[in-house]
């Protein structure tokens, strides 16, 4: 999964290459690039609130798109930045966000049928699984490991919406679009899980080192008490 990602990433990469180099040749700052997508992604919540479910999704997309720039130019002209990483992750957060809080409005305006409540609590789960995804990406980063495994990142996500609200908006009553939700629902939070065990598997000690650890500990907090010791 990770050639595939980085293989439509490159293909994306040189179609917009022109733009790329235009803005790195002007030194557009990133973090304007970051502001600019988390805007448009932004307006693209409105969008879904007020039925306008194509329009969203090509908002979605061209949001997609400008968190492709700014990376890259940030690393081109040499821009880059702990804090604007920071900035970036966290507008990403607060779009995506608001995304799903525009797809509740967009279900919430239907009737209460049975298929309508069983995709707003879709969304709540999609909604939870997105913001796993990240979160333990961001605690594995804190403890020193790069965690990027697992299906259903942002790319993902972005690009599933996005197509199925752009290609299929509210036709059949949104089925598209709610089956797409209810796989995003699925997928996020079984590669949040998957972390977790990767996670585990990358930070347990062998079991002989966890316990000369736990003597040397215990040899060195108090002498005494291992003097007698059997083991």
């Amino acid at each position: 999964m990770e050639t595939v990602r980085r293989a439509v990433e490159k293909r994306l990469v040189a179609i917009f290459s022109p733009i790329i180099d235009w803005m790195v040749r002007k030194r557009v700052h990133p973090n304007v690039l970051s502001t600019i997508g988390f805007l448009v992604t932004m307006s693209s919540a409105f969008a879904f609130g007020y039925n306008h479910i194509r329009t969203a999704g090509v908002l979605i997309l061209l949001g997609g798109v400008f968190d492709l720039f700014d990376g890259r130019v940030a690393r081109a002209t040499g821009l880059a930045s702990k804090f604007g990483a920071f900035y970036d992750s966290t507008l990403d957060r607060i779009s995506e966000i608001a995304v799903y809080i525009g797809l509740l409005s967009l279900y919430n305006t239907y009737h209460p049928q049975l298929g309508d409540v069983g995709t707003i609590y879709a969304i709540m789960l999609a909604m939870a699984g997105s913001l796993m995804i990240s979160y333990t990406r961001a605690r594995a980063e804190g403890l020193g490991i790069d965690c990027k495994v697992g299906f259903m990142q942002r790319g993902e996500r972005v690009v599933m919406i996005g197509l199925a609200a752009l290609l299929f908006g509210g036709e059949s009553s949104g089925l598209a679009l709610r089956v797409v939700i209810i796989t995003v629902a699925i997928l996020t939070n079984l590669t949040a899980f998957h972390r977790i065990i990767w996670i585990y598997r990358h930070t347990r000690e062998p079991k002989g080192a966890r316990v000369s650890s736990q003597a040397g500990a215990a040899a060195t907090s108090d002498p005494e008490s291992s003097a007698g010791s059997k083991d």
